[in-house]
């Protein structure tokens, strides 16, 4: 008997939908509640994660996307404790240890904007966080890029993540007819980053990739996803707006400036794979 992936609107995860980082997608879903794409069922929400699952996570070597129990692997939220803080002017990084490895956190941060400063000074060495963000691969080595870094102050949040990573492996599992061996990971909209709905938090500065800018072509979509009435917009612009705001360009490379800032942590994907939200709206 089939059994849908856990978030989708055929089990009781929908229960849960909408209160996370992502919209709710009941209304514009297929009658299953997701999207398919080859490679296995495309997951939009946040998925709670380890870092062992992180570590272990399969890898598509032609487009770089991460595959847990037959799901799309995209925006993560992982818990553990902060080692070897480094503060720049531009980004705060950090190695995150939740027991079962380490994985390298990056965060954009903006110097003017006094409430992330004052989440950014409470990131200390020692100190428990969770984290919403983009799982990627840079020069071979996973990491994610932040949209949200907040501490635990209730310990009880740790045992809940660790019994969500296993209830959503064995759900998903059992959905794709996979032996279950031990936890790897995907669920819906899960998580709240302070104030709730996309973490507002997030700033980015007028720079992105490890040592690199946007070209042209890049800038321009960015642009149009932090104007206004696209930050207004619950599920952001499909790929065609996107095309027809900035005329000059053809929409392949619209497509590959929006894969970019994807896999930049700068925007992510709404209720399917034709439209987009900044994560600083």
């Amino acid at each position: 008997m089939y059994s849908a992936p856990y978030g989708s609107q055929a089990d009781g995860g929908s229960l849960f939908s909408g209160g996370g980082f992502m919209p709710t997608q009941s209304a514009t879903q297929s009658a299953d509640g997701i999207s398919r794409k080859s490679g296995g069922t495309q997951n939009t929400g946040l998925l709670p994660l380890t870092v062992k699952q992180i570590s272990e996570a399969a890898q598509n070597s032609s487009d770089d996307t991460f595959y847990i129990d037959g799901i799309d692997v995209n925006n993560v939220t992982i818990l553990g404790m902060v080692h070897n803080k480094e503060e720049r002017s531009t980004d705060v990084s950090f190695l995150l240890d939740d027991g079962t490895g380490r994985v390298e956190v990056k965060r954009w941060i903006d110097g003017q904007d006094t409430f992330e400063n004052e989440q950014i000074a409470a990131l200390q060495d020692g100190v428990y966080v969770r984290v919403h963000g983009h799982l990627r691969s840079f020069q071979g080595k996973r990491n994610i890029v932040a949209f949200s870094v907040r501490p635990v102050t209730d310990f009880n949040e740790v045992t809940y993540h660790f019994l969500e990573c296993i209830f959503v492996h064995l759900h998903n599992s059992k959905a794709n007819g996979m032996a279950v061996k031990g936890p790897s990971i995907s669920s819906p909209n899960y998580g709240n980053p302070v104030g709730g709905g996309a973490p507002s938090q997030y700033v980015t500065p007028n720079m992105t990739g490890v040592g690199g800018s946007m070209d042209e072509c890049q800038k321009r979509v960015h642009s149009v996803f932090e104007e206004p009435s696209s930050l207004s917009s619950e599920v952001g612009l499909h790929i065609d707006d996107v095309a027809r705001r900035i005329p000059g360009f053809t929409k392949k490379q619209v497509k590959d400036a929006i894969e970019f800032l994807v896999n930049e942590g700068l925007i992510y994907s709404t209720i399917d794979d034709d439209h987009y939200k900044s994560t600083n709206g």
